[in-house]
């Protein structure tokens, strides 16, 4: 028979929420960079014609 689970603490909540926030930050810091290098036309790791 099924039984109901416990409930997850709010602390264990607001965690996972800020840590699933700060991982989607680091990603647009390196989208921001990797454009700001293309932009200026500094890139290494990127080929882009002009």
């Amino acid at each position: 028979m099924a039984v109901p689970k416990k409930r997850t603490s709010m602390s264990k909540k607001r965690i996972r929420k800020n840590f699933w926030k700060i991982k989607g930050y680091w990603f647009y810091l390196n989208a921001l960079s990797l454009s700001k290098s293309l932009s200026t036309g500094n890139s290494q790791s990127f080929l882009c014609n002009k």
